[in-house]
């Protein structure tokens, strides 16, 4: 009996796990092609495409805590067909209207839309699930967040060489109209909790708080550096792969390698780590980290010495630089899976006593940072060591990846101070306790 009701959710429950499942995997397949759509469509160069591809996810990971007061206040139906709506809107203009003066607007309403999801979903999760029930309706949500990240990125790369980048952003919207009829439908009501939600103001004097709290902020800042080389999969290495590798790559595909680890074993890492502290969990995923970029710039170097064509196993050949951007793919992966499930422990721990879900709600600020450094360091970087064949002389074009892989360089050693400056971090924060 106790199997069967760990089940038994409420149509409101599920209904808002298959809209996130739609949700994410309209996300996840126009950010994959975000920087090409911004460059290959649209025209900005790849300083610009960058910025912009990386304040759109910023954005995405800052807006959250304030739309989801918002939420609260409106209804949460009300909030959730409102977000589809502005969804839809966001991404059928991209596809329609792919011009500088409309590419903004359109960014911008699917980047407020996607806020909405972010605090809707997880709130219609917790006021639907009680004691018995919330750790499998979690994993329930997690899984679907997960598959439909991976089914995006999987239709993304043949409607890009069927269709156009430009073609990805009508798949979105479609699947943001589906979504936004299965709420009208579906979404009928949810338990409203009685705690009465937090106004703009409350929102705001807690990331007041958190900004001026110096051990969160250090931890924030430390934690960034290992984002920004995660954020590398989505601002440069689609643009990496497809200028050394060729038009056939698959980017898409290869980034898929990551949420396919960390489902894998995300368990078996935490059920590993789980006598250990928090810190020392991120410690070994900070560590792991900068080895993902050397993994990747060393495809460039393997080229070098056996060509066009790696062996895999005498089971079949693929270009190295392919093979290696999965090897990093796969070790950042690994290292997400030591971090991510104890950093939100280990950030509540740096909290004020009795605040530390005031202050949870802005735990996202490192990957609101590593979006727009991220992203923005790419653009010059890519720009300096492998830049937009367009903008080459065809002399050029022979010589001009060279160097492509020092790309990689640059992020390792963002990673390796990131890790050292962690356990420094820990020992200060230790004294510091202990006095």
């Amino acid at each position: 009996m106790a199997a069967h009701t760990t089940w038994k959710f409420p149509k409101v429950f599920w209904t808002a796990n298959i809209v996130e499942l739609f949700e994410r995997s309209a996300y996840y397949a126009m950010f994959i092609s975000i920087t090409l759509y911004l460059s290959r469509v649209v025209g900005y160069n790849d300083i610009w495409a960058a910025w912009i591809g990386g304040s759109f996810s910023a954005g995405m990971f800052f807006l959250p805590p304030f739309t989801g007061a918002l939420a609260d206040k409106i209804g949460f139906r009300k909030a959730i067909i409102l977000a589809f709506s502005l969804l839809f809107v966001g991404y059928f203009t991209l596809g329609l209207l792919p011009y500088k003066a409309t590419v903004i607007p359109g960014l911008f309403l699917a980047m407020i839309g996607g806020s909405f999801i972010k605090s809707i979903i997880t709130g219609t999760v917790a006021k639907n699930t009680n004691e018995e029930t919330r750790a499998r309706g979690y994993s329930i949500f997690y899984g679907m967040v997960n598959v439909g990240s991976f089914l995006g990125k999987t239709f993304a790369y043949p409607m890009r060489l069927q269709w156009g980048v430009e073609s990805i952003n009508f798949y979105s919207a479609i699947l943001s109209l589906i979504a936004l009829i299965t709420v009208y439908f579906f979404y009928k009501s949810s338990a409203q909790s009685e705690e009465k939600g937090k106004s703009f103001q409350e929102v705001w004097n807690s990331f007041v708080r958190v900004v001026k709290n110096l051990r969160l902020v250090t931890l924030i800042l430390i934690i960034t550096g290992f984002w920004i080389i995660q954020q590398q999969m989505y601002a440069t290495m689609p643009k990496y792969v497809l200028r050394l590798v060729g038009e056939g790559a698959a980017p898409e595909w290869i980034s898929n390698v990551n949420p396919f680890v960390v489902v894998t074993c995300v368990v078996l890492v935490t059920q590993l780590m789980r006598k250990a502290r928090a810190i020392t969990s991120m410690a070994v995923g900070m560590f792991i980290m900068p080895f993902s970029a050397v993994a990747m710039a060393s495809g460039s170097l393997i080229q070098q010495s056996v060509g066009s064509e790696l062996s895999i196993f005498g089971l079949f050949t693929a270009h190295p630089i392919t093979v290696m951007m999965i090897g990093g793919i796969v070790l950042q992966g690994l290292a997400e899976c030591f971090i991510t499930p104890r950093y939100f422990e280990f950030f509540s721990l740096q909290a004020p006593k009795g605040e530390e879900g005031l202050y949870l709600g802005f735990g996202h600020l490192h990957s609101f940072l590593a979006s727009l450094l991220g992203f923005g360091l790419s653009g010059y970087l890519l720009t300096v060591y492998c830049p937009d064949p367009k903008t080459l002389a065809p002399e050029m074009l022979a010589t001009a990846y060279d160097n492509a892989h020092y790309i990689w360089y640059y992020f390792s050693v963002i990673g390796f101070v990131a890790g050292a400056a962690l356990i420094v971090y820990q020992k200060m924060v230790s004294k510091a306790v202990k006095n």
